[in-house]
């Protein structure tokens, strides 16, 4: 599955699905072929994003940290990063924000 962000302020950002889904759960919403994101939401849905991103950031921090203190090796990061994942989610929101234009998304 693919899920696909739109909004008429910017470019549609697409996710895989396991990605989008997390994502959206992170909105507080349940994974659906296609659901809206109203404007006046957005700004809390930019916050929510922001806070996961934080907070994914502080469990990394912390695994280094007892990795280092244990004299072991610090992990690496595997992959794309959380913050690199949503960042382009949130632009797009920022954007919809400032045009006044809500997001929605679709699934196929």
């Amino acid at each position: 599955m693919i899920y696909r962000f739109k909004s008429k302020a910017g470019a549609d950002v697409i996710m895989m699905g396991a990605n989008g889904e997390q994502v959206l759960r992170l909105l507080g919403r349940e994974p659906a072929a296609e659901g809206l994101l109203p404007v006046d939401q957005l700004v809390a849905a930019v916050s929510a994003l922001e806070h996961a991103v934080a907070e994914d950031e502080a469990r990394f921090a912390q695994l280094q940290a007892d990795a280092q203190a244990a004299g072991e090796p610090a992990p690496k990061r595997e992959g794309v990063t959380l913050r690199q994942r949503v960042w382009p989610l949130i632009e797009l929101m920022r954007h919809s924000i400032s045009a006044k234009v809500d997001c929605f998304w679709t699934a196929k």
